[in-house]
């Protein structure tokens, strides 16, 4: 990607690359999405041989788009990410209307999710403990992203509403899901733990927390409160890629998925080793004990209740209940059953 510093006049291209860089922390996106979003411009700027995106419209980006759906076979969702960088770039950066675009669409893969059964889980949080055990509980008892469970701050879980508060969700979205009764007494002693982390910070200097643009200006003073620290922080400080500050953030999701994968693979479980699964699994189990959809869809932060019915093709495996004709086959012979 740094060839387009050589194919661009360096000063055009490395001034247009940090405007855009600027631009997007001033609207407060995560320091997740700008990567993102900067990554996919700087691959969009490549297909169109590394012209500059002022000198082009809506037909390079229609033309990219369809070559991502095409020729990459890239999925609907890599293709979804490319498009929402490219009309950032172009609506709020560029300040251009993308209006309807009009791009061939990635083929929908509609394939089942990975599901724990209720013995499963426990044989996975068998194998583990301390905060990573508390961590999957969460998000088997909550229903929580991997990326949502690991951006949770002190604050956020308010055991009074019984309620943990999920902040800028996917789709930047708001929303609250419940808190489980019997993760309160460990939750309680992971914030003292924070707590000591944090107060021994302090003591060395640190203590600030990253916020969002906007509320770090608004409450200069919040970066340093206990409410605001992650409930889940790294073990070391790090600076801030951002601001240059060295910080204390949250726990890096690949020690996560670490000790995930060792912990199905100790348990002996032949299905894959996803922390997305503990998620899954929270839906199925709860459709299973007669939980409706909308509540489902509501607790999981769905948009749409379509996405929800997914877990209805899992739940009661071998037809939802239907008694197969081979087991209808082994009763009638061995007089076990009737017609």
């Amino acid at each position: 990607m740094d060839d387009i510093r050589h194919r661009i006049p360096q000063a055009k291209a490395g001034g247009f690359i940090q405007r855009l860089r600027l631009h997007i922390r001033e609207a407060g996106l995560s320091y997740r999405t700008e990567q993102t979003y900067i990554h996919w411009v700087k691959r969009f700027i490549h297909f169109h041989n590394l012209r500059h995106p002022e000198e082009m419209g809506l037909a390079e980006i229609e033309a990219y788009l369809t070559h991502l759906g095409t020729e990459r076979d890239c999925s609907v969702n890599t293709q979804r990410i490319a498009l929402n960088a490219l009309v950032y770039l172009y609506k709020r950066f560029l300040g251009r209307d993308t209006g309807a675009l009009d791009f061939k669409p990635a083929q929908r893969a509609r394939r089942l999710p990975v599901v724990y059964s209720p013995a499963e889980i426990t044989a996975i949080l068998g194998q583990l403990e301390g905060v990573y055990r508390l961590q999957v509980e969460l998000m088997y008892g909550t229903g929580l992203r991997s990326a949502e469970l690991l951006s949770l701050r002190v604050k956020d879980i308010d055991f009074g509403s019984n309620n943990i508060y999920v902040r800028a969700g996917k789709g930047n979205k708001d929303r609250t899901t419940m808190l489980p009764q019997a993760l309160i007494p460990e939750l309680r002693r992971q914030i003292r733990r924070v707590e000591l982390l944090h107060a021994q910070d302090l003591v060395e200097g640190l203590g600030e927390v990253y916020l969002p643009d906007a509320l770090a200006r608004k409450y200069p003073a919040a970066a340093r409160e206990l409410g605001w620290q992650y409930l889940f922080p790294s073990a070391v400080t790090g600076i801030d890629p951002r601001s240059g500050t060295e910080r204390r953030h949250h726990m890096h999701a690949s020690t996560l998925v670490k000790h995930v994968r060792r912990a199905v693979r100790s348990a002996g479980i032949r299905k894959p080793a996803r922390t997305h699964a503990f998620r899954h699994s929270f839906a199925t189990h709860l459709l299973e004990s007669g939980y409706d959809l909308r509540t489902i869809q509501e607790l999981l932060g769905h948009a749409d209740v379509g996405t929800t019915e997914i877990y209805t093709h899992v739940v009661n495996r071998g037809g939802k209940g239907v008694l197969s004709p081979a087991d209808r086959l082994r009763a009638t012979t061995t007089g076990t059953g009737s017609c």
